[in-house]
Protein backbone atom coordinates (compact mmCIF):
# COMPACT_ATOMS: atom_id res chain seq x y z
CA UNK A 1 0.00 0.00 0.00
CA UNK A 2 1.29 3.58 -0.74
CA UNK A 3 0.57 6.89 -2.45
CA UNK A 4 1.40 8.08 -6.09
CA UNK A 5 1.00 11.85 -6.50
CA UNK A 6 -0.13 12.13 -10.08
CA UNK A 7 0.06 14.77 -12.05
CA UNK A 8 -3.79 14.43 -13.11
CA UNK A 9 -3.95 15.70 -17.38
CA UNK A 10 -7.07 18.04 -18.84
CA UNK A 11 -10.01 15.42 -19.95
CA UNK A 12 -11.02 12.59 -17.64
CA UNK A 13 -12.49 13.37 -13.91
CA UNK A 14 -10.47 12.98 -10.90
CA UNK A 15 -12.30 9.29 -10.41
CA UNK A 16 -11.87 7.99 -14.10
CA UNK A 17 -7.98 8.76 -13.03
CA UNK A 18 -8.14 6.69 -10.21
CA UNK A 19 -9.89 4.09 -11.70
CA UNK A 20 -7.07 3.75 -14.50
CA UNK A 21 -4.37 3.90 -11.61
CA UNK A 22 -6.17 0.76 -9.99
CA UNK A 23 -6.66 -1.10 -13.25
CA UNK A 24 -3.35 -0.29 -14.33
CA UNK A 25 -1.60 -1.46 -11.03
CA UNK A 26 -4.04 -4.79 -10.93
CA UNK A 27 -5.52 -3.72 -7.17
CA UNK A 28 -8.95 -3.91 -5.60
CA UNK A 29 -9.46 -0.41 -4.76
CA UNK A 30 -7.80 3.00 -4.95
CA UNK A 31 -8.92 6.41 -3.88
CA UNK A 32 -8.25 10.31 -5.02
CA UNK A 33 -7.38 12.95 -2.49
CA UNK A 34 -10.47 15.26 -3.64
CA UNK A 35 -11.97 16.04 -6.64
CA UNK A 36 -10.56 18.12 -9.89
CA UNK A 37 -13.06 19.38 -13.00
CA UNK A 38 -12.31 17.69 -16.27
CA UNK A 39 -10.22 20.15 -17.39
CA UNK A 40 -7.87 21.22 -14.45
CA UNK A 41 -4.63 19.65 -14.16
CA UNK A 42 -2.34 18.99 -11.26
CA UNK A 43 -1.55 17.46 -7.95
CA UNK A 44 -3.93 14.41 -7.44
CA UNK A 45 -2.61 11.58 -5.16
CA UNK A 46 -4.43 8.77 -4.90
CA UNK A 47 -3.99 6.11 -2.46
CA UNK A 48 -3.05 2.76 -3.34
CA UNK A 49 -4.93 -0.63 -1.61
CA UNK A 50 -4.82 -0.71 2.38
CA UNK A 51 -3.73 3.26 2.11
CA UNK A 52 -6.99 4.55 0.80
CA UNK A 53 -8.47 3.90 4.88
CA UNK A 54 -6.67 7.03 4.97
CA UNK A 55 -7.09 9.16 2.38
CA UNK A 56 -10.07 11.24 4.46
CA UNK A 57 -6.77 12.94 6.09
CA UNK A 58 -5.92 14.42 2.29
CA UNK A 59 -9.24 15.67 1.41
CA UNK A 60 -9.76 17.72 4.48
CA UNK A 61 -5.94 19.18 4.11
CA UNK A 62 -5.51 22.62 2.56
CA UNK A 63 -4.90 22.94 -1.14
CA UNK A 64 -3.45 25.47 -2.97
CA UNK A 65 -4.21 26.68 -7.13
CA UNK A 66 -2.57 28.80 -9.39
CA UNK A 67 -5.35 30.37 -11.04
CA UNK A 68 -5.79 32.22 -14.56
CA UNK A 69 -8.26 34.64 -13.78
CA UNK A 70 -10.34 36.84 -16.91
CA UNK A 71 -11.80 40.21 -15.77
CA UNK A 72 -14.63 41.23 -17.95
CA UNK A 73 -13.24 45.05 -18.65
CA UNK A 74 -9.98 46.16 -18.31
CA UNK A 75 -9.19 47.60 -14.83
CA UNK A 76 -6.54 49.30 -13.32
CA UNK A 77 -3.66 46.33 -11.66
CA UNK A 78 -4.08 48.51 -8.45
CA UNK A 79 -7.36 47.70 -7.84
CA UNK A 80 -7.13 44.17 -8.70
CA UNK A 81 -4.58 43.93 -6.33
CA UNK A 82 -6.86 45.77 -3.55
CA UNK A 83 -9.42 43.98 -4.09
CA UNK A 84 -8.03 40.32 -3.95
CA UNK A 85 -6.10 41.42 -1.20
CA UNK A 86 -9.42 41.30 0.54
CA UNK A 87 -10.21 38.04 0.03
CA UNK A 88 -8.17 36.58 2.53
CA UNK A 89 -9.19 35.47 5.27
CA UNK A 90 -12.88 33.31 5.93
CA UNK A 91 -15.07 34.02 3.12
CA UNK A 92 -18.78 32.77 2.15
CA UNK A 93 -19.18 30.83 -0.24
CA UNK A 94 -22.29 28.95 -2.20
CA UNK A 95 -21.30 26.33 -4.77
CA UNK A 96 -21.75 26.75 -8.39
CA UNK A 97 -24.81 25.10 -9.89
CA UNK A 98 -23.07 22.62 -11.40
CA UNK A 99 -21.27 20.63 -8.40
CA UNK A 100 -22.42 17.40 -6.41
CA UNK A 101 -23.14 19.42 -3.54
CA UNK A 102 -25.63 20.97 -1.67
CA UNK A 103 -26.08 24.66 -2.52
CA UNK A 104 -25.75 26.14 1.04
CA UNK A 105 -23.72 29.40 1.74
CA UNK A 106 -20.65 27.90 3.50
CA UNK A 107 -17.48 29.63 5.42
CA UNK A 108 -14.34 28.75 3.56
CA UNK A 109 -10.58 29.96 4.69
CA UNK A 110 -8.25 31.34 2.13
CA UNK A 111 -5.37 31.44 3.94
CA UNK A 112 -3.26 33.24 1.59
CA UNK A 113 -3.92 34.40 -2.12
CA UNK A 114 -1.55 36.39 -4.03
CA UNK A 115 -1.75 38.62 -7.67
CA UNK A 116 1.49 37.00 -9.68
CA UNK A 117 0.82 38.90 -12.95
CA UNK A 118 -1.99 41.18 -14.31
CA UNK A 119 -1.68 41.73 -18.07
CA UNK A 120 -4.70 43.39 -19.56
CA UNK A 121 -8.04 41.85 -18.45
CA UNK A 122 -5.83 38.71 -17.00
CA UNK A 123 -4.97 37.98 -13.54
CA UNK A 124 -2.48 35.32 -12.64
CA UNK A 125 -2.81 34.49 -9.15
CA UNK A 126 -1.99 31.78 -6.59
CA UNK A 127 -4.27 30.89 -3.83
CA UNK A 128 -3.92 28.68 -0.90
CA UNK A 129 -7.26 27.40 0.70
CA UNK A 130 -9.21 24.55 3.29
CA UNK A 131 -10.31 22.54 1.40
CA UNK A 132 -13.98 23.12 -0.54
CA UNK A 133 -13.07 26.14 -1.43
CA UNK A 134 -14.31 26.26 -5.38
CA UNK A 135 -11.98 28.44 -7.35
CA UNK A 136 -14.67 29.32 -10.17
CA UNK A 137 -16.61 31.01 -7.34
CA UNK A 138 -13.87 33.03 -6.13
CA UNK A 139 -13.20 34.57 -9.56
CA UNK A 140 -16.88 35.29 -9.95
CA UNK A 141 -16.58 36.51 -6.79
CA UNK A 142 -13.89 38.73 -7.34
CA UNK A 143 -15.11 40.18 -9.79
CA UNK A 144 -18.43 41.03 -8.66
CA UNK A 145 -16.22 43.45 -5.74
CA UNK A 146 -14.27 44.71 -8.57
CA UNK A 147 -17.63 45.89 -10.75
CA UNK A 148 -16.87 44.06 -14.09
CA UNK A 149 -17.52 40.40 -13.35
CA UNK A 150 -15.06 37.72 -13.92
CA UNK A 151 -14.39 33.83 -14.77
CA UNK A 152 -11.75 31.42 -14.26
CA UNK A 153 -10.15 30.89 -16.96
CA UNK A 154 -7.47 27.92 -16.04
CA UNK A 155 -6.84 26.67 -13.00
CA UNK A 156 -3.57 23.85 -11.75
CA UNK A 157 -3.92 22.94 -8.28
CA UNK A 158 -0.22 22.49 -7.34
CA UNK A 159 -0.37 21.40 -3.54
CA UNK A 160 -2.87 19.15 -1.40
CA UNK A 161 -1.48 18.51 2.32
CA UNK A 162 2.07 17.78 2.45
CA UNK A 163 2.14 17.33 -1.72
CA UNK A 164 3.35 19.76 -4.47
CA UNK A 165 4.24 20.05 -7.74
CA UNK A 166 8.24 18.28 -6.83
CA UNK A 167 7.01 14.68 -6.79
CA UNK A 168 4.68 14.69 -9.38
CA UNK A 169 4.90 11.73 -11.88
CA UNK A 170 2.74 11.03 -14.87
CA UNK A 171 0.43 7.90 -15.93
CA UNK A 172 2.94 6.79 -18.27
CA UNK A 173 5.65 7.42 -15.85
CA UNK A 174 3.72 5.26 -13.83
CA UNK A 175 2.75 2.52 -16.52
CA UNK A 176 6.38 2.29 -17.38
CA UNK A 177 7.52 1.73 -13.82
CA UNK A 178 5.11 -1.07 -13.03
CA UNK A 179 6.05 -2.81 -16.61
CA UNK A 180 9.30 -2.83 -15.95
CA UNK A 181 9.00 -4.39 -12.79
CA UNK A 182 6.75 -7.09 -13.87
CA UNK A 183 9.10 -7.91 -16.99
CA UNK A 184 12.33 -7.51 -15.28
CA UNK A 185 11.53 -7.60 -11.73
CA UNK A 186 13.21 -4.25 -10.53
CA UNK A 187 11.22 -2.76 -8.17
CA UNK A 188 13.27 0.62 -7.84
CA UNK A 189 11.25 2.63 -10.47
CA UNK A 190 8.25 1.64 -8.88
CA UNK A 191 9.37 1.99 -5.28
CA UNK A 192 10.41 5.64 -6.30
CA UNK A 193 6.81 6.14 -7.91
CA UNK A 194 4.90 4.83 -5.23
CA UNK A 195 5.33 6.62 -1.65
CA UNK A 196 4.98 4.99 2.20
CA UNK A 197 1.40 5.67 3.31
CA UNK A 198 3.11 8.00 6.17
CA UNK A 199 4.15 10.51 4.01
CA UNK A 200 0.40 11.50 2.96
CA UNK A 201 0.20 11.90 6.93
CA UNK A 202 3.35 14.05 7.62
CA UNK A 203 1.17 17.51 7.76
CA UNK A 204 -1.07 16.04 10.46
CA UNK A 205 0.32 16.37 14.24
CA UNK A 206 1.79 13.24 15.38
CA UNK A 207 1.38 10.58 18.78
CA UNK A 208 3.51 7.94 18.63
CA UNK A 209 2.27 5.01 21.26
CA UNK A 210 3.55 1.94 23.17
CA UNK A 211 3.88 -1.55 21.14
CA UNK A 212 1.83 -2.28 24.31
CA UNK A 213 -1.23 -0.26 23.16
CA UNK A 214 -0.91 -0.85 19.26
CA UNK A 215 -3.39 -3.39 19.34
CA UNK A 216 -6.32 -2.04 21.74
CA UNK A 217 -6.21 1.10 19.48
CA UNK A 218 -6.64 -1.53 16.26
CA UNK A 219 -9.56 -2.90 17.89
CA UNK A 220 -11.17 0.65 18.27
CA UNK A 221 -10.04 1.05 21.59
CA UNK A 222 -9.28 4.67 22.88
CA UNK A 223 -5.85 6.30 23.47
CA UNK A 224 -5.58 7.02 26.83
CA UNK A 225 -2.22 8.93 28.16
CA UNK A 226 -0.09 6.03 29.31
CA UNK A 227 -0.03 4.50 26.18
CA UNK A 228 1.89 7.96 24.98
CA UNK A 229 5.48 7.74 24.29
CA UNK A 230 5.38 11.17 22.28
CA UNK A 231 3.67 13.82 20.64
CA UNK A 232 4.32 17.07 19.16
CA UNK A 233 3.46 20.12 20.26
CA UNK A 234 0.75 21.85 18.16
CA UNK A 235 -2.41 19.16 19.28
CA UNK A 236 -5.00 20.96 19.50
CA UNK A 237 -8.29 20.07 20.92
CA UNK A 238 -10.65 18.13 18.46
CA UNK A 239 -8.29 18.58 15.98
CA UNK A 240 -7.26 15.49 13.80
CA UNK A 241 -3.98 13.53 14.85
CA UNK A 242 -2.01 10.60 13.33
CA UNK A 243 -1.25 8.02 15.65
CA UNK A 244 2.37 6.10 14.89
CA UNK A 245 3.87 3.08 16.34
CA UNK A 246 7.48 3.38 17.82
CA UNK A 247 8.60 1.78 14.13
CA UNK A 248 7.13 4.65 12.43
CA UNK A 249 3.93 2.43 10.92
CA UNK A 250 0.76 4.99 10.84
CA UNK A 251 -1.50 2.99 13.25
CA UNK A 252 -4.89 4.88 13.00
CA UNK A 253 -6.53 8.61 12.51
CA UNK A 254 -7.95 10.06 16.21
CA UNK A 255 -9.45 13.00 17.22
CA UNK A 256 -7.77 14.48 19.80
CA UNK A 257 -9.66 14.77 23.02
CA UNK A 258 -6.60 17.30 24.91
CA UNK A 259 -4.19 19.26 23.40
CA UNK A 260 -0.30 18.81 23.31
CA UNK A 261 0.30 20.85 26.75
CA UNK A 262 -2.96 18.92 29.05
CA UNK A 263 -1.57 15.24 27.74
CA UNK A 264 1.67 16.20 29.01
CA UNK A 265 0.36 17.42 32.48
CA UNK A 266 -1.48 14.59 33.10
CA UNK A 267 -0.82 11.14 33.49
CA UNK A 268 -4.15 9.52 33.21
CA UNK A 269 -7.66 10.14 30.37
CA UNK A 270 -8.78 9.82 27.35
CA UNK A 271 -5.95 11.55 24.94
CA UNK A 272 -7.85 10.91 21.73
CA UNK A 273 -10.59 9.05 19.86
CA UNK A 274 -9.64 6.67 17.44
CA UNK A 275 -11.94 7.57 14.34
CA UNK A 276 -10.12 5.21 11.27
CA UNK A 277 -8.07 2.54 11.94
CA UNK A 278 -5.41 1.94 9.54
CA UNK A 279 -2.92 -0.87 10.52
CA UNK A 280 -4.36 -4.88 10.55
CA UNK A 281 -5.39 -5.60 14.00
CA UNK A 282 -3.17 -8.83 13.61
CA UNK A 283 0.21 -7.06 13.01
CA UNK A 284 1.08 -6.53 16.66
CA UNK A 285 0.34 -9.19 19.71
CA UNK A 286 -2.48 -8.36 21.64
CA UNK A 287 -1.19 -7.11 25.27
CA UNK A 288 -4.69 -7.21 27.28
CA UNK A 289 -5.31 -9.48 30.41
CA UNK A 290 -6.94 -12.57 28.57
CA UNK A 291 -6.53 -14.65 32.08
CA UNK A 292 -8.57 -11.75 33.76
CA UNK A 293 -11.19 -11.48 30.40
CA UNK A 294 -12.11 -15.56 30.74
CA UNK A 295 -12.78 -15.22 34.55
CA UNK A 296 -15.56 -12.18 33.63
Amino acid sequence: MGVVNLDKPAGPTSHEVTAWVRDMLELPRAGHSGSLDPRVTGVLPIMLGKATKAVSALRLSAKEYICLMRLHDNVPEERVRKVCDEFTGPIYQTPPVVSAVRRAIRIRNIYSLDVLEVEDNLVLFRVRCEAGTYIRKLCHDIGLVIGCGAHMQQLRRVGTGPFDESSLVTLHDLKDAFVFWQENGDEEHLRRIIRPMEEALVHLPHITIRDSAVSAICHGAALTVPGIVGLDSDIQKEGDVAVFSLKGEVVALAKASMDSSEILDLSSGIAAITERVIMDADVYPSRWNTKRMQRT
